[in-house]
């Protein structure tokens, strides 16, 4: 990388995919030379850009979470139709769930979910550990 200006903020590169590229308040400071009008330009733009590009990682986050909870779905399958008898109280079939869920938990996240309320200071059994896991 040629940097030959020692600016900081620059960066100039020759040859094949070279240019020169600078900070972003650099370029809207250089926008503003240019013109006032320019440099809202080129802000609306950057900002349009990044709100782009946070949507499209959003959209991905999502589609991992749904993907977790219909792949959650195989497993309490298989425990409703094989590990629970119809002897078992509705009660009892709970607990079959709980242990379960927990033993996905503690694979997981080396702790279950009532573990994980207790260090999060959560009273409510509303917050899910699995909602707020990160890909």
């Amino acid at each position: 990388m040629d940097n030959s200006n020692e600016c900081i903020g620059i960066t100039s590169k020759s040859g094949r995919y070279g240019g020169t590229y600078v900070h972003t308040e650099i370029a809207f400071e250089f926008a503003s030379w240019i013109s006032p009008e320019f440099k809202l330009y080129i802000i609306k733009h950057y900002q349009r850009l990044k709100k782009d590009e946070a949507s499209r990682l959003a959209i991905g986050w999502n589609f991992k979470r749904e993907l977790s909870k219909i792949n959650y779905c195989i497993p309490t399958y298989a425990v409703k139709e094989f590990l629970t008898t119809p002897i078992l109280s509705p009660q009892e079939m709970a607990y079959t769930y709980v242990s379960d869920a927990d033993i996905f938990n503690m694979a997981l996240f080396g702790k279950t979910a009532a573990q994980w309320r207790n260090e999060k200071g959560i009273s409510v059994k509303i917050a899910n550990i699995r909602d707020f896991a990160s890909a």
